[in-house]
């Protein structure tokens, strides 16, 4: 499996009429209150394309199913798209349970610029009010998974009022305690792998084969997803992932964060996260379960599970855990 960047381009088909006269060019303006982006009263399977960066992109929405408990899911990364999240309509929309897809400015469906100042948390954290406001959504639920679950909690952090609900799946709530748990799982490595990795590191070689296959083959079938074969809208997604927002942001490797995120540290702001909370862990994720309970402890309105046989996609290799448990809780706030 590789890890490029997938690029997708669209193509628009313009057509131009010459009017009879200039009264008739002026008879049909286009009504000021149309949207540019959305063709009225056209059927495009729960599709919405919404303004962000003050309208100077687009990004990709998508709801599915109906109900009075709305969800907007943030995925993970950063640059990798909804995709592997598409587990959630096989039980939410079935629950009466209204979801929400959503591709990150860079990623995927949405606009991709070439513009190194976007691909920050704070731009990020208003892209995700700028989409609130886009679909209307007001005393919703946010989850947010991975890299969703920093947005989750910036967002719960400054517009807790738009809130009903927060679902932080498989995200601490800072790098350094993620850092910890991801460098103790290199004992789950061979020996000799654990030597070319530190290797590898050390020359700053992210881009090495060796260092592809050992992620790849050895550690991510582990932590990541312990599935085999892995979904396919899991490996759809990581096809389609933009890595130079992840490379940005993270950095390019998993064990050290060299990103712009690379100080984040929220644990101390957890307490003031007073809306309803569940956060979802996996024994063998790369977060650590522990921290996951931590934090639950800290916000006033918490509880926190945590999937036995799960690893950071819990929802597809612990699912039947996975939603028994988070089913309910969409209902309940």
């Amino acid at each position: 499996m590789d890890r490029r960047q997938f690029l997708s381009a669209a193509a628009v088909l313009a057509a131009a009429s010459t009017p009879m006269t200039p009264s008739l060019a002026q008879a049909a303006p286009t009504p000021p209150s149309a949207d540019p982006l959305n063709p009225p009263g056209i059927r495009v399977a729960g599709i919405r394309m919404i303004p962000v960066v003050g309208g100077k992109y687009k990004v990709w929405t998508k709801k599915i199913g109906s109900g009075a408990t709305k969800v907007l899911l943030l995925h993970g990364g950063p640059g990798i798209g909804h995709e592997y999240l598409e587990a959630m309509e096989s039980f939410l929309p079935q629950a009466g349970i209204e979801m929400y897809y959503y591709d990150q400015l860079g990623v995927n469906n949405s606009d991709q610029p070439d513009d190194p100042s976007l691909w920050t948390l704070p731009r990020y954290l208003e892209e995700v009010e700028e989409v609130r406001r886009g679909l209307g959504l007001d005393q919703f639920v946010l989850l947010g998974h991975s890299w969703g679950g920093i947005l989750g909690i910036e967002y719960a952090l400054k517009y807790q009022q738009h809130l009903k609900g927060l679902v932080i799946s498989n995200m601490t709530a800072g790098i350094q305690s993620y850092l910890k748990r991801t460098n103790s799982l290199r004992a789950l490595l061979k020996p000799d792998s654990q030597k070319r990795l530190k290797e590898l590191e050390a020359a700053k070689d992210y881009d090495s084969p060796d260092y592809d296959r050992i992620m790849m083959e050895e550690l991510y079938p582990q932590i990541i997803c312990r599935l085999d074969p892995w979904p396919e809208p899991l490996s759809r997604s990581l096809r389609h992932a933009n890595f130079a927002i992840y490379n940005q942001m993270q950095g390019k490797s998993e064990m050290e964060v060299t990103g712009n995120l690379k100080d984040w540290e929220r644990w101390d702001a957890l307490p003031q996260i007073k809306v309803k909370t569940l956060t979802i862990g996996a024994t063998h994720d790369e977060m650590d379960p522990e921290d996951m309970k931590r934090m639950a402890t800290l916000m006033p309105n918490a509880r926190s599970v945590i999937c036995p046989k799960g690893s950071h996609m819990c929802f597809w290799d612990d699912q039947d855990f996975y939603f028994k448990n988070l089913i309910p809780f969409l209902k309940s706030v």
